[in-house]
């Protein structure tokens, strides 16, 4: 069988399978979390420009945008996606370099609206889009993540197996949807270099593709059935052989990386194969659930830049000094960190949230990093902007080494009187082994959608989601 064959059959069978109780639940904590980045999302510009853009599919059609306005399944899975991923608040599966809620639940949502299916159905999608899509993306690994934006890519196969499973669609049709959706996959890297709307297009385009692809199977529409794994897919062609020591990427907005980074020569370290290596990532279906293993975001940026926050926080606190009175900070941490979130000098919001410096300066001085921490005036805070020169960036080998799979950080803070202090973060706030409560998953809820929605609309939303299980049909009136 081939990689899509035997995800398919996992998928097809998942319909008619009692899926334990805890990963209901955590299926639920993955559709609240949704929600709060998606509403929080929707208000802003890259949604707002969408839905000019696709009027001629919006107040009609049996699927809703967030907010509620009418729109074909297509759109709104489009759209929503796009919201969800707007102000990098929505989940993440390390192990993939990948945010699976955005794309997955986007298109699951669109078409369990469009069928009218139960509550419980669409939980069901959900862990099935969850678990599929995550599984190519942790075969695909690190290597994927040079080029390629995962979420993109990936985010297809969650959004495909999502609407596959809605539409019960056996497992030859099954594995059409997820060939086809395959040739379909994209979203580059250098799209969020620099300031765009790129990035949470990337996660929209999944949703809509993947709806694509499912519902062209339901009809008879046919894939390659080795699209992924054979000898020209998409195994292959989106998985460039990688050092695990890399050069240091040009920054954003840079003409060189920050001083003190490390940088390696191109062809340094141990090569990864060009051949993904499926059968690790197949092994565990149907006895793991990755949805039960989430990364819920604790602030409101990049997630390479929550280890070093998380750590300047902590040896803070750990040596009672205020932000002003720092000399320095040296930060190490892992390649991709610096890659992808070390921009030196971000000018626009979408910049700042892909700063490393940016986001710990304002944690360290304001306590936290949260939507408000992109405003306009704190882009041109003198405080943030005099400690972020203050801040050195580097590569530290173990921990590159040990990424995906661990998010950590080395810091160290030198305060003007001299004293020292040294911290390992070696995990972040919010992932699986630190993970955040259903207490912190509701107030970061409330937190996120009580501005649009108003305060007891936010609280009706948040009850019928963690009752989602028990509703008959998800059809809107």
């Amino acid at each position: 069988m081939t990689v899509a064959q035997t995800l398919s059959a996992y998928g097809a069978a998942l319909t008619s399978v009692a899926l334990p109780a805890a990963v209901i639940h955590h299926a639920k904590r993955a559709v609240l979390d949704w929600h709060a980045a998606a509403i929080a999302g929707a208000a802003e510009p890259p949604a707002r420009i969408l839905e000019r853009a696709l009027a001629d599919d919006l107040d009609r059609g049996a699927s809703r945008l967030v907010l509620g306005r009418a729109a074909t399944p297509r759109a709104a899975a489009l759209i929503n996606g796009t919201a969800a991923h707007t102000l990098e608040v929505d989940d993440i599966y390390r192990h993939a370099i990948y945010h699976p809620g955005a794309p997955t639940i986007a298109a699951a949502l669109a078409q369990a609206q469009a069928i009218g299916a139960s509550g419980l159905a669409f939980l069901r999608a959900v862990v099935a889009g969850y678990e599929i899509s995550t599984r190519i993306g942790s075969s695909l690994g690190r290597a994927h993540y040079r080029f390629w934006h995962s979420t993109g890519t990936v985010g297809s196969f969650g959004a495909a197996a999502a609407a596959a499973t809605l539409l019960q669609l056996d497992s030859a049709r099954y594995t059409h949807a997820l060939c086809t959706c395959a040739t379909m996959a994209s979203g580059l890297q250098q799209a969020f270099r620099t300031d765009s709307m790129s990035k949470p297009l990337h996660a929209g385009h999944a949703a809509q593709v993947g709806l694509l692809a499912a519902a062209a199977a339901a009809a008879g529409f046919t894939g390659a059935p080795d699209v992924i794994d054979g000898p020209a897919g998409l195994g292959r062609a989106m998985r460039h052989p990688v050092s695990t020591a890399r050069r240091f990427a040009k920054q954003p907005c840079a003409d060189r990386p920050p001083e003190g980074a490390h940088t390696a020569a191109e062809g340094e370290g141990t090569p990864v194969s060009e051949d993904p290596d499926w059968h690790a990532s197949m092994a565990t279906l149907g006895r793991e659930f990755h949805i039960t293993d989430m990364t819920f975001k604790n602030h409101a940026c990049c997630g390479h830049a929550f280890a070093p926050i998380d750590g300047a926080q902590a040896l803070q606190a750990q040596m009672r000094i205020s932000a002003d009175d720092i000399h320095r900070i040296h930060i190490g941490t892992y390649a991709a960190a610096l890659d992808v979130a070390g921009n030196p000098d971000p000018k626009t919001a979408p910049e700042a949230r892909f700063s490393v410096p940016f986001a710990v300066a304002t944690a360290l001085l304001y306590g936290s990093v949260r939507p408000a921490a992109f405003s306009p005036e704190r882009l041109l805070d003198a405080r943030i902007r005099a400690l972020m020169a203050r801040i050195e960036l580097r590569i530290d080998p173990q921990l590159d080494a040990a990424f995906p799979g661990q998010r950590a950080a080395r810091v160290r803070i030198v305060a003007r009187d001299a004293r020292q202090g040294q911290w390992l973060q070696a995990t972040r706030k919010g992932d699986p082994d630190a993970p955040l409560s259903d207490g912190a998953l509701n107030a970061k809820f409330l937190e996120l959608t009580e501005p649009v929605l108003g305060a007891a609309a936010a609280a009706r939303l948040r009850a019928r989601i963690w009752q989602l299980e028990a509703m008959p049909s998800l059809r809107l009136p």
